[in-house]
């Protein structure tokens, strides 16, 4: 089977970042189409404006909880960097798993937002990367990981090495990509019940978003941005959920 072949293998249970069919409404960050209209433009996204536990979020006030060390199993994968239009986002092909409560759930791709969807503590950072899995029931958990400014990241070279200009346009990573090479040492989290951040704003969407950020150059930064200057959804409000801490 080919690399292309086991992309598409993989992601095809569900659609990319949108997680939206081709025929669904145009939706952006800005305007008319922007994040207050988008559960007004289609009756699929209702969500977006009646869900009760909606991400991104403000994460503060976390409770101290005995939460489980995030049993990550991540390996090398084929991996394909696509422009989707509303971000840069690296779709894998056998990348390994999230564990869970005794449930695998397979990573599929990871994508960013400038500046980070959620805050912590209020603070804001140029970049977040949302590694996105999928459980054998269709189930999806998140782990974001957010990104500052600082040295360049050498894990990630071959991402903004090849960032395609243009929406639908795709580029292979001859190389692969191991996730695990991008991951802090420190790998304490904060955890709350969410949604996608995107059209159809689906909820039960596990989060776990890493206490720890990593680098990335000015310039590796600036080539997703000025891809996307912005691309981030405001902040929903908690509305009483619980939020925990390692």
């Amino acid at each position: 089977m080919t690399l292309k072949h086991l992309i598409a293998a993989a992601i095809i249970p569900f659609a990319c970042n949108a997680f939206a069919s081709g025929d669904a409404p145009h939706w952006e960050y800005e305007g008319k189409t922007g994040p207050k209209a988008w559960g007004d433009l289609d009756h699929g996204f209702a969500e977006c404006k009646l869900g009760k536990e909606q991400s991104p979020i403000d994460i503060r006030s976390a409770k101290k909880a005995g939460l489980a060390p995030l049993s990550l199993t991540y390996k090398a994968s084929g991996a394909e960097v696509v422009n989707n239009g509303h971000t840069i986002q690296v779709n894998l092909a056998d990348a390994g798993d999230l564990t869970l409560d005794g449930s695998p759930y397979k990573l599929v791709q990871f994508h960013f937002h400038t500046p980070s969807e959620e805050r912590i503590g209020g603070k804001a950072f140029p970049l977040v990367a949302h590694l996105v899995h999928k459980n054998a029931e269709g189930k999806l958990a998140v782990v974001g990981v957010m990104i500052k400014q600082g040295k360049a990241n050498a894990a990630l070279n071959g991402v903004f090495g090849h960032l395609p200009a243009h929406a639908g346009e795709k580029q292979a990573l001859d190389a692969g990509f191991n996730v695990a090479d991008m991951l802090p040492v420190d790998k304490g989290y904060y955890k709350y019940m969410g949604s996608l951040t995107t059209p159809p704003c689906s909820e039960g969407v596990r989060w776990q978003v890493l206490k720890t950020p990593i680098e990335a150059s000015k310039a590796q930064i600036e080539a997703f941005q000025k891809l996307y200057k912005m691309n981030a959804r405001p902040l929903q409000p908690l509305n009483g959920r619980a939020l925990e801490q390692s």
